[in-house]
C-alpha cells in the first residue's frame, strides 16, 4: 500500500515536471519549438528527482511520517477534548437555563418567606403591645384606687376633725365646768374598772 502511493507520487511528480519542462520551451521562443523535447535531459531531471527524492524518503521517512501521525493524533485529541468541553458547556448551559427558570419559583418562595417572617413579626408586636395597654390600665386602675382610698381617707380625716370641732364647739357652749368634771370622772371610772 505504502509503496503504491510512493508510485503513484512519483508519476505525478513526473507529469508536473514534463509539463513544467513542455511550458518552458513554449516559452523559449521559435528555436525551442524547432528542437522539439530534449528526452535525454529529461530524463537526467527525472532521475535526479527521484533520487533526491528517494534519499529523503529514506533518511527522514519515518521521522516525516511520524510527524504527520503525531499531529493528526493531536488534532484528533483536541477534536476530542473539544467534543468533551462542547458537552459540559452544554450540561452547564442546561443547568443554568433550569436555575434561572426556576429563579421565579425561587423568588416567591423567598418573599412568601419574608412576608409570613413580617406577619408574624407584626402579631408578636401586637400582642406585646396589648398586654403592654392591659398592664398599664391594670397600673392606672390600681393607682386611681389607691388615690381615691387616699382621698376618702383625707375626707373621713376632715371631716371627723370638723364633726370633733363642731362637737367640742357645741359641748362648750351647753356644758358648764361641773359637768366636764363630772364627764371627766365617769371616764376614768370606766376605764378603770375596764
Amino acid at each position: 500500500m505504502k509503496r503504491l502511493h510512493l508510485i503513484a507520487a512519483v508519476a505525478f511528480v513526473l507529469c508536473l515536471a514534463a509539463v513544467a519542462y513542455a511550458s518552458g520551451d513554449a516559452e523559449g521562443g521559435a528555436e525551442a519549438a524547432h528542437h522539439g523535447l530534449n528526452w535525454k535531459d529529461f530524463l537526467f531531471r527525472v532521475v535526479n528527482f527521484v533520487l533526491v527524492f528517494g534519499v529523503i524518503a529514506k533518511l527522514a521517512g519515518k521521522k516525516i511520517v511520524g510527524f504527520f501521525r503525531g499531529r493528526s493524533q493531536t488534532i484528533e485529541n483536541q477534536l476530542s477534548d473539544l467534543d468533551v468541553r462542547k458537552a459540559d458547556a452544554a450540561k452547564r448551559l442546561a443547568d443554568i437555563e433550569a436555575s434561572i427558570s426556576n429563579l421565579a419559583e425561587e423568588k416567591a418562595k423567598i418573599e412568601e418567606e419574608y412576608r409570613r417572617q413580617g406577619e408574624a413579626l407584626r402579631d408578636s408586636i401586637v400582642a406585646a403591645a396589648e398586654a403592654k395597654a392591659v398592664q398599664i390600665r391594670e397600673q392606672a386602675v390600681a393607682a386611681a384606687e389607691a388615690e381615691a382610698k387616699v382621698a376618702v381617707q383625707k375626707l373621713r380625716a376632715e371631716l371627723a376633725d370638723s364633726v370633733v370641732s363642731a362637737a367640742t364647739t357645741m359641748l362648750q357652749k351647753k356644758l358648764t365646768a361641773k359637768d366636764q368634771e363630772k364627764l371627766v370622772d365617769e371616764y376614768l371610772t370606766k376605764v378603770v374598772f375596764n
